[in-house]
């Protein structure tokens, strides 16, 4: 008997491997002679870094770098060396968990930060980077990121523009002379998890504004910046990218990544399956165990029980999932490769107390699956 347990993290609970560890114990503690196959996964949001490494065993790195406000903060990257990939998340360096909620400003925050990590990932010899850009602070296109690499962004006197999304509107010029040459050599994926354009009514600003800071004026007059910069790049590579699909994705780095390093977008849970090499693991296995915090409808947009089940169902290998809740519309689900899910809450309970019981709850969720496994097997 082989399962394999390929579960997202539990936000505010515990990060992927930690699921992956309570669910095998409860596995174990019902199935001891069963083989089990733990391989963390992530959508490419927080904790996209941490599954990729946990599964391929790659390297941690670390970077003193600056924050969305300006504020020194030390980020982590992943390299692997074997295939001289760096796994840059964007969340590290220009994440929101990095801003106080009363502090936080869509206007003036910057990617700064991620665009040094790039730089570090450069320096190191990387010939790829998979770039996760879920969870940021930040609205301003990503040019923060393209500073830190060479860019100037010059005002009508030729100086240079204050860091955020807001001075964008004074852009009278873009030096890119000194933007790193290297950055011409190296195969640069996007991983992500929304499809939004630059501007517009779903665009960066409007969709994403409001959770970074924005008040209603700001998200206007930041779209309206978006796209004065997004028109001065595109006179300067005769090329307009800003309606492609995910270039509104984290404030606009897509947008960044797309029009300056011919990035590549593919869904979060597909790059990280590919670097775990989760179609090997599923080869041969019986059960796929996955999970996520929040099962519902919205699973249905490229999150991690979705992807596993792609890799699962190529391979014609039933999928049950373990979640903190099921939310309105999971059913659906049950028509795109899942076979079975289930919540961990065993009686009435606040969320907190859920989330300080999550490693039991899975525990224990997991043994109840494996009981009724082995009772289906046996009939």
């Amino acid at each position: 008997m082989k399962i394999v347990i390929a579960p997202d993290s539990f936000k505010d609970s515990l990060d992927a491997a930690g699921v992956a560890r309570a669910i095998a114990s409860g596995l174990a503690e019902a199935w001891p002679a069963a083989t089990l196959v733990e391989c963390p996964m992530a959508d490419g949001g927080e904790g996209t870094m941490d599954a990729i490494l946990a599964a391929s065993h790659g390297e941690l790195r670390r970077q003193t770098v600056r924050g969305p406000l300006g504020q020194r903060v030390e980020a982590g990257w992943g390299w692997l060396a074997e295939s001289r990939t760096a796994v840059i998340e964007m969340a590290q360096a220009s994440g929101i968990q990095l801003v106080p909620s009363g502090q936080r400003d869509a206007c003036r925050s910057s990617t700064w930060g991620t665009g040094e990590l790039i730089e570090a990932a450069l320096d190191a010899g990387a010939q790829r980077i998979v770039l996760a850009i879920g969870g940021s602070a930040t609205n301003d296109g990503g040019s923060g990121m393209l500073r830190a690499l060479g860019m100037r962004l010059l005002d009508a006197d030729g100086q240079a523009l204050e860091e955020g999304g807001l001075a964008l509107s004074r852009l009278a010029r873009i030096d890119a002379s000194a933007l790193d040459p290297r950055l011409a050599q190296v195969q640069v994926e996007v991983a992500a998890d929304v499809d939004n354009p630059l501007c517009g009514p779903q665009g960066a600003s409007a969709i994403f504004g409001p959770q970074k800071g924005a008040n209603a004026q700001q998200v206007q007059a930041l779209d309206q910046a978006l796209g004065h910069f997004a028109d001065h790049c595109a006179v300067l590579l005769g090329e307009d990218v800003r309606a492609f699909p995910g270039c509104g994705a984290a404030g606009g780095m897509g947008f960044a990544a797309k029009a300056f390093m011919g990035a590549r977008f593919r869904p979060g849970v597909e790059v990280v399956a590919e670097l775990a090499d989760l179609d090997t693991l599923v080869q041969g296995a019986d059960l796929v165990i996955t999970g996520e915090g929040r099962f519902d409808a919205q699973t249905l947009r490229g999150k991690t029980p979705m992807g596993v089940a792609r890799v699962a169902k190529r391979h014609g290998v039933p999928v049950v999932v373990l979640a903190g809740t099921l939310g309105e519309g999971y059913q659906q689900l049950y028509a795109h490769g899942i076979d079975a899910a289930f919540a961990l809450a065993s009686g009435p309970m606040t969320l907190q107390q859920a989330c300080a019981d999550a490693a039991q709850l899975l525990q224990a969720r997991a043994c109840d699956v494996a009981r009724l496994w082995r009772c289906a097997k046996q009939v």
